[in-house]
C-alpha cells in the first residue's frame, strides 16, 4: 500500500519508480498501467523517460503540483516543509503507519522512518543539552540503571561538607558484571592472563559539595602500609590478600568455590577502603572501581586522549611504543601509557605521573563542550561506564554529575602523597617497597584537601598556594629542608635558593598580612611574623629564612636532616609535581 505523500519526509523520492500521481504514458500518449510500465522498462520495449537532474532548480519549476489527499495547512514552500517534526499547531504523527503488519515487520519504508526517528532523537538530545546549560549527563537516566552497584561497603556519611571518593583501578580481566572479556578486548590489554586481583591505581578524590573543585591524591601501589587483618604489606595487595583470606575461610566452611569467590570480593574492597582511611585520615564516602577495559573504552569514547613524552619509549612488557612529543592515544595505547613502569627513571612514581596527566587530559575532554554536547560521545561514555565501572549502592550518580556541571579543567588537580624513600625494603627483606610515613601523609592530605570550618565548609586549601623559600643566612641546605616540609603539607613548591640580601629576621611575605595562606604557612613554620609585600601575586607566599630560624627544618629541629646539603642539590625524594586538567596542552612527562 502506497503511503500518502504528506507522510513522506521532505526531500525523499521513491527510487526507480514514477512520481506519485503521474501515470506513465505510451508513445501514442495513452496512459498505461503501472505494472505494464515496469515491464516495458524492464524488457526495453519502450524508451524509459529520462530523469530530471536533481541539482537543477528549474527541473521542478514548471512541473505541475500533484494533488494530495490532505490539504496544505500553511503557505510554506514545499521544499522546506517537515512532516517528521512536531510543531506547536500540529500533533506529532505515530512512529509507524497504522497499516504496519501485525507480525511487527517494518513497512517498506522502515529504513526511511528509522532515519527520521534518529534525526528527531538527535534533535531532542541536542535541545536537552542546551537546556541543561551544556551538561547533558543529568538527562541520561539510563546510566543510573545500567551501572553496577555494590551494597554493604564500609563507607562514611558524606556530611562533612565534601564528597570523598576512593577510586581504584584493578587488573581484572572481566567487565563490571563479571563477564569474561572477549579475545579482541583481551588483546587490547597487553597483559598476561595469570594474575591476581591487584589495585595498581589508587586515587583519593575530594570534591566540595558546591562542586567548585576536585583534588585527586595518588597513592603509590608499592606503598608499604598496615592493612587491617593482614599486617604490613604493599597497598596494592590489600584487595587480593583480604579477598583470598576470606575466600579460603568460606570454602573451609563448606561454601561452593564460585560463591565463595563472589562473596570474598567485598572483603577485598573493604580492606582497601579501610587501609586508605587509616593512611590518610580521610573517611571514604563513595567507592568506584574500574577495570583495565575501562581505560580503553573511556579513551575511545572521547575520541582519544592527548599526552606528551619527554623522550621516545619502547617497552614490551606494557606494550608502550611511542615517539617523543605530543600525540593522541587511542584506548589500547592509553592503557600501555598508564601501565608502563619499567625503563622509567623513577619507576612507579613516574608511572603515577603518567596516570595523572592521562586523567587530567581525559577530564579536560569530558568537561569540554565538544563532548558534553555530542550525543554520540555521551552514549559511548555511558556504555564505557556501564561496562567497566562499579560503584557503591548509595551513590546517586545523576545528582553527583549535576553537582559538577560548573567544574572546569583548571579546578581539577592531581597530587601524590609524600614518600620517605622509593627504594625501601619490607620488614622480611623480600620485597622492594615504597616507604611512607603515615603521620606525614595525614598532614599532607589535610593540607591539600583543606581545613574545614565548624559547618563543614573548607576554610583553606594549601594546594591553592605556591610557596617560595629563600635562605639569606649561612646554613647550608636550610631552604631545601623547609621547602620539602611545606610541600609535604600540601603547598605547591615554588622558588628555592639563596639570597645575600639579609633581612632583619625570618618572616613570611604575602600580598596582605591577613592572607589565609600566609597565616597557615606561618603557623606551620613555628609562628613566623607576616609582612605585606604588594609585589607578590595572589596565592603566593614567600618565606625568608635567616640563621635565627629555629622552626621545622632548621638545625635545631630534631626532625631535620643530619647531613647538610647544598640548596642546589635535589633531595632523595622530591615532592611529585602537581598536575592540573587546565592549560593549553598536556604536560610533557617521562
Amino acid at each position: 500500500m502506497d503511503r500518502p505523500s504528506s507522510d513522506r519526509p521532505s526531500g525523499e523520492r521513491r527510487s526507480g519508480s514514477p512520481r506519485e500521481g503521474r501515470p506513465q504514458r505510451s508513445a501514442s500518449g495513452q496512459p498505461i498501467p503501472r505494472a505494464a510500465a515496469r515491464r516495458r522498462r524492464d524488457d526495453g520495449s519502450e524508451q524509459p523517460r529520462p530523469r530530471r537532474p536533481r541539482d537543477t532548480p528549474a527541473g521542478d519549476a514548471d512541473r505541475p503540483r500533484r494533488s494530495s489527499a490532505r490539504p496544505r495547512t500553511d503557505d510554506a514552500p514545499r521544499k522546506t516543509r517537515r512532516t517528521d517534526r512536531p510543531g506547536p499547531e500540529r500533533p506529532q504523527k505515530a512512529a509507524a503507519p497504522a497499516s504496519a503488519p501485525a507480525t511487527g515487520a517494518p513497512p517498506a519504508d522502515g529504513k526511511k522512518s528509522a532515519r527520521s526517528i534518529t534525526r528527531i532523537a538527535v534533535a531532542v538530545v541536542s535541545v536537552a543539552v542546551l537546556v541543561a546549560t551544556g551538561y547533558a549527563w543529568n538527562q541520561m537516566t539510563s546510566l543510573e540503571n545500567s551501572i553496577t552497584k555494590l551494597d554493604g561497603l564500609s563507607l562514611g556519611s558524606g556530611k562533612d561538607g565534601a564528597v570523598d571518593i576512593l577510586m581504584v583501578g584493578t587488573d581484572s580481566r572481566t567487565d563490571a558484571q563479571g563477564n569474561p572479556l572477549s579475545e579482541k578486548e583481551l588483546a587490547q590489554l597487553h597483559s598476561a592472563d595469570d594474575v591476581g586481583t591487584n589495585t595498581d591505581t589508587i586515587l583519593l578524590i575530594r570534591i566540595p559539595n558546591d562542586g567548585s573543585s576536585a583534588t585527586a591524591i595518588s597513592i603509590p601501589r608499592d606503598s608499604y602500609v598496615e592493612v587491617p587483618g593482614v599486617g604490613m604489606t604493599k597497598i596494592n595487595s590489600a584487595y587480593g590478600s583480604a579477598k583470598e583470606e576470606k575466600r579460603a575461610a568460606l570454602v573451609n566452611e563448606g561454601m561452593d568455590l564460585g560463591e565463595a569467590d563472589k562473596e570474598s570480593v567485598q572483603a577485598g574492597r573493604d580492606a582497601v577502603i579501610n587501609t586508605v582511611t587509616g593512611l590518610t585520615g580521610v573517611e571514604v564516602d563513595h567507592y568506584a572501581e574500574i577495570g583495565l577495559l575501562g581505560f580503553v573504552l573511556l579513551t575511545n569514547a572521547v575520541g582519544g586522549v592527548d599526552v606528551c613524552l619527554n623522550a621516545a619509549v619502547d617497552e614490551p612488557f606494557s606494550g608502550a611504543d611511542f615517539p617523543a612529543g605530543q600525540q593522541k592515544l587511542d584506548g589500547s595505547q592509553a592503557l600501555s601509557f598508564v601501565r608502563q613502569r619499567h625503563d622509567l627513571p623513577r619507576g612507579d612514581l613516574d608511572r603515577i605521573v603518567r596516570q595523572q596527566v592521562f586523567m587530567a587530559s581525559l577530564a579536560q575532554k569530558v568537561l569540554s563542550a565538544g563532548t558534553l554536547t555530542n550525543p554520540g560521545k555521551l552514549s559511548d561514555l555511558q556504555n564505557a561506564v556501564s561496562r567497566s565501572v562499579v560503584i557503591d549502592q548509595n551513590w546517586d550518580v545523576l545528582k553527583f554529575v549535576e553537582q559538577l556541571k560548573d567544574l572546569s579543567g583548571g579546578r581539577v588537580q592531581f597530587a601524590t602523597i609524600p614518600v620517605v624513600t622509593e627504594q625501601g625494603w619490607s620488614d622480611d627483606g623480600t620485597q622492594s617497597v615504597v616507604e611512607v610515613d603515615p603521620v606525614a601523609v595525614k598532614a599532607f592530605t589535610q593540607g591539600l584537601l583543606g581545613e574545614k570550618n565548624a559547618d563543614g565548609t573548607v576554610a583553606f586549601l594549601a594546594g591553592d598556594y605556591t610557596v617560595d623559600v629563600i635562605n639569606t643566612g649561612t646554613v647550608d641546605g636550610l631552604a631545601t629542608n623547609v621547602s620539602r616540609i611545606v610541600a609535604n603539607k600540601g603547598y605547591r613548591p615554588g622558588e628555592t635558593g639563596n639570597d645575600t640580601n639579609a633581612t632583619v629576621d625570618s618572616q613570611v611575605l604575602a600580598a596582605t598580612t591577613d592572607d589565609p595562606g600566609a597565616i597557615a604557612v606561618s603557623k606551620d613554620l613555628g609562628g613566623l611574623p607576616i609582612t605585606a609585600d604588594t609585589s607578590l601575586p595572589p596565592n603566593t607566599v614567600r618565606v625568608i629564612l635567616t640563621d635565627s630560624y629555629t622552626g621545622p627544618g632548621s638545625i635545631s629541629d630534631s626532625g631535620a636532616q643530619d647531613s647538610q646539603e647544598s640548596d642546589t642539590q635535589e633531595t632523595p625524594t622530591p615532592p611529585a609535581p602537581r598536575i592540573t586538567a587546565g592549560g593549553t596542552g598536556p604536560e610533557c612527562v617521562n
